[in-house]
């Protein structure tokens, strides 16, 4: 079991459940002759606002007068709302409240914008480019992201083969279908379309990825009991994704898939189409960076991927665009964890970032933290692993940074 890797039922939730208002209008999809209700949009305080502009403005005026620290209130200005508020994505007419709801609803939002659909990324560029270049650490949109290449799958070994500071260690990457929207446009029936195709694929995996899918619908207590106590289920997404319409027709079209060693898993619709992650206990890098790979590269040549030129592969959240690998370790750092403003100084050197020992948005346990790269932008997969984990390993090894930036008694801290 790799406890807490992975959101489950005990910590996540939060009531989040009371929409009032139905402001949003309902968009129609491309493969449907009917209009597809949307999850109604917060009226950002306003009575009962009966059009999308009014919410809109109402939105925009919002963030605005807020003291929000979020790269939507940053780069959402004047002139680039007047530029964008009446646009709309082509294929599923997606608008640009669809991409800002979440942070207007959640002004403590880091980013607060999600691309409902591969066009917006395009459509809505004035506003996504200069977060992507912020966030990203200088990704131009002149700039291009380089051809995929994985690297040398056996250019790793084991970052504390004595395992004295490495609990357990997982790689994932988010990957979006091909033909299909992002969760705000799709239909119930697009959701168990998706569904049917990724249990067909995952049944054909053999050797140690051979597993069971296991469909959320219809789950009985037992299996839910047993993915429980795994770590293994999630559940409907927390305020940020659904203020961002990602939860709809919840549990449609959402499952769980893990090999029978339980160190391989797939989330099927939770975030992105499809969450794939390698892990096990222990630092050994390697081994976990290459199942990762092989089972991606099976999975790819029966389900095509969302790829663009310029970004990348496709993701919801524009945080994972690109190579959307992210590979982190569960470490402990019971010092450290006693000056979290400490940790994050020594992390944000580095471009890590921190989390909770259950991933975003939860607490560490017992001084355990999940330390992983903050970009996803290099092409080269390699590079992103040499880049985080590569420092990660330095740190154990020398610890010199620590010292020198903590000037504090950190003996064994990191």
């Amino acid at each position: 079991m790799i406890a807490g890797y992975v959101r489950d039922l005990e910590t996540r939730g939060d009531g989040l459940k009371t929409w009032p208002g139905a402001c949003a209008v309902h968009p129609r999809s491309p493969s449907t002759s009917t209009l597809v209700p949307r999850r109604p949009a917060q009226c950002f305080g306003r009575p009962q606002a009966n059009t999308e502009s009014q919410v809109l403005e109402a939105g925009f005026k919002k963030v605005e007068a807020s003291d929000s620290k979020s790269l939507l209130k940053k780069y959402l200005t004047k002139d680039v709302f007047e530029k964008t508020k009446n646009l709309k994505t082509p294929s599923f007419g997606s608008t640009l409240l669809d991409v800002i709801q979440s942070g207007v609803e959640n002004l403590d939002s880091g980013v607060g914008i999600y691309a409902p659909d591969a066009e917006s990324y395009t459509v809505f560029a004035d506003l996504f480019d200069p977060i992507i270049e912020d966030y990203h650490g200088g990704f131009k949109k002149t700039d291009k992201h380089p051809a995929k290449e994985w690297g040398d799958v056996d250019s790793f070994g084991n970052l504390d083969p004595a395992g004295e500071y490495i609990i357990s260690t997982r790689v994932r990457c988010g990957r979006s279908m091909q033909g299909y929207p992002f969760n705000p446009c799709l239909t119930e029936a697009q959701y168990k379309e998706m569904e049917e195709k990724v249990s067909s694929t995952l049944s054909g995996l053999e050797g140690e990825l051979k597993g069971t899918y296991y469909p959320l619908t219809g789950m009985t207590k037992e299996v839910q009991q047993k993915l429980i106590d795994d770590h293994f289920l999630f559940k409907e997404g927390d305020r940020f994704l659904q203020a961002a319409n990602a939860c709809r027709f919840w549990p449609t079209g959402r499952g769980i898939y893990h090999n029978e060693n339980k160190t391989f898993l797939v989330w099927c619709n939770e975030e992105d189409h499809l969450r794939l992650i390698s892990m096990q206990m222990g630092g050994d890098l390697g081994q976990v960076y290459r199942r990762l790979v092989s089972a991606v590269n099976d999975i790819e040549k029966r389900v095509p991927f969302s790829h663009n030129e310029r970004l990348g592969f496709l993701t919801f959240c524009p945080t994972n665009l690109g190579t959307t690998i992210r590979a982190s370790v569960h470490i402990k750092l019971p010092k450290l964890a006693a000056n979290k403003a400490k940790l994050e100084e020594v992390a944000g050197k580095f471009n890590l970032q921190v989390r909770g020992t259950r991933g975003e948005h939860t607490e560490a346990e017992g001084g355990v933290y999940d330390i992983s790269n903050k970009r996803h932008r290099k092409g080269i997969v390699k590079e992103t692993l040499r880049h985080t984990l590569g420092k990660l390993e330095n740190k154990i090894n020398l610890r010199q940074d620590v010292f020198v930036i903590g000037q504090h008694n950190l003996v064994k801290s990191i």
